[in-house]
């Protein structure tokens, strides 16, 4: 699939006030029209096309997303390079990229926000959360600093089971996300966002291991260890031949490295990662919480769940258990993998349905199907069904990464996605509707995000 200029997912010590827990059962409320629109920082700013590193193409750009119907942005504050858009205490700030330098003498995030609020939008501040290294351009911290590079950046398995850092092939620089320091990173940089910015929420992005060939570490391997003799007294656990015994063979699968022969502990380990990923976002909700209990925590996830626990993430409710599911059929899940659900710890949740096939009898192949995680409808239904209606649920939409056929199939979908959501809509990427080099149609989408929002 052609890659246009951003790209998600695709196929401490304080004393804490616990707050109330999230609406149990949020339903579709008729007329909402929450419609957030993602503002990529590096696309957008620092990009060949991008505008926004220029204060009067903010007001022009916000100005007409007020006039379309837009309700709120999501503005990215801290990329994949682990650089930040503004002055931070715990990472390096970027200015100037690619030639393209941000207005002098502002603080980007004070003005966008400020901007914003005049406007009456709401804002979310977002964060790549396990990522530390833009791997095109061989910046960031597990580039420049010799800690991250040695000690923190993810170990990646290739086809022929080798241990590689995760830069050499190719991808990002992910870190371990198990590290306590990793961990500890990402958390002040939360608290620091929610404390100095006048926002409504806070948005995890990337706060999931690289994919299911990460991450391989001796660290994780300790970690493991002390997981199986803790949980499951496995006296054994420190002999285990590491890591044949979680994956005996791999192979490639058109570009993604995956299991070809899983070992004795491969379950385990998935629920071992997944069991890092909620323990993490416990912390990170109440780091938002203890700063500022009314900014709402949530994330952004792709809607694939029936893959999508091959990044450690499961974003299901505790009371949706999939090893035990009478209608689903998980063979990757594990006893208790449900306690490491992460739904009730949010106050929005948006997934990434980003397909083209919007029903799911517009396909033969999935007609008469009651879930399908690779439609609209199937994934939102999917969605709610294993979330329990316990997260107010933003579906997504990527305008720029795939295929419309038309500006009509967009409306058509946007409309549907706030019409069977409780919390609304969520566009991606601000760069995709004013840039028609952005998107696969060639030509400017302001005309089809007005209509979905009629």
């Amino acid at each position: 699939m052609p890659m246009s200029s951003c790209k998600k997912s695709t196929p401490g010590n304080e004393v804490v006030t616990p707050d109330p827990d999230p609406d149990p059962d949020p339903q579709p409320q008729p007329g909402k029209r929450n419609v957030i629109v993602w503002v990529d920082a590096r696309a957008n700013v620092f990009g060949t096309y991008g505008r926004l590193n220029d204060t009067a193409e903010i007001s022009k750009i916000l100005d007409t997303l007020k006039n379309v119907g837009v309700t709120g942005i999501v503005l990215d504050l801290k990329g994949s390079s682990g650089y930040t858009m503004y002055p931070s205490s715990y990472a390096t700030q970027v200015t100037s990229q690619d030639g393209k330098t941000i207005t002098p003498g502002i603080d980007y995030a004070q003005f966008f926000i400020s901007s914003a609020r005049q406007r009456n939008l709401k804002v979310y501040a977002s964060i790549i959360t396990f990522v530390e290294g833009d791997g095109a351009r061989g910046i960031g911290n597990v580039f420049e600093d010799p800690v991250f590079k040695n000690e923190y950046q993810s170990v990646a398995v290739d086809a022929s089971g080798n241990r590689v850092p995760i830069t050499s092939t190719g991808k990002n620089g992910f870190v371990n996300p198990a590290i306590p320091a990793v961990q500890e990173r990402a958390l002040n940089i939360i608290k620091e966002i929610v404390q100095n910015y006048d926002v409504d929420g806070l948005i995890l992005d990337y706060a999931r291991y690289a994919d299911i060939n990460t991450d391989f570490s001796d660290f994780s391997k300790q970690d493991f260890i002390k997981f199986l003799e803790e949980k499951y007294s496995d006296a054994n656990a420190k002999y285990m031949n590491f890591p044949a015994d979680i994956v005996s063979s791999w192979r490639n699968n058109n570009g993604q490295i995956v299991p070809n022969t899983q070992g004795t502990y491969y379950k385990k380990w998935l629920l071992y990662r997944s069991k890092v990923i909620y323990d993490f976002f416990v912390k990170a909700r109440q780091a938002v919480k203890s700063v500022k209990p009314n900014v709402d925590f949530g994330v952004y996830v792709g809607a694939w769940y029936a893959t999508y626990y091959q990044m450690g993430v499961n974003w299901a409710s505790q009371d949706y258990d999939p090893f035990n599911d009478p209608e689903l059929r998980f063979d990757w899940a594990y006893p208790e993998y449900n306690k490491t659900g992460y739904a009730e710890q949010l106050d929005l949740l948006m997934t990434g349905n980003y397909f083209t096939q919007l029903m799911i009898n517009d396909n033969p192949a999935s007609a008469g199907m009651k879930y399908h995680w690779w439609s609209v409808e199937g994934s939102i239904k999917g969605t709610k069904y294993i979330t329990r209606n316990k997260v107010e649920l933003y579906g997504s939409m990527d305008l720029g990464n795939i295929a419309w056929p038309n500006k009509e199939a967009i409306s058509r979908t946007m409309k549907y996605i706030l019409d069977n959501t409780s919390g609304g809509l969520m566009l991606f990427d601000l760069c995709h509707i004013y840039a028609p080099q952005y998107n696969m149609l060639k030509q400017p989408l302001w005309d089809a995000v007005s209509e979905g929002l009629k």
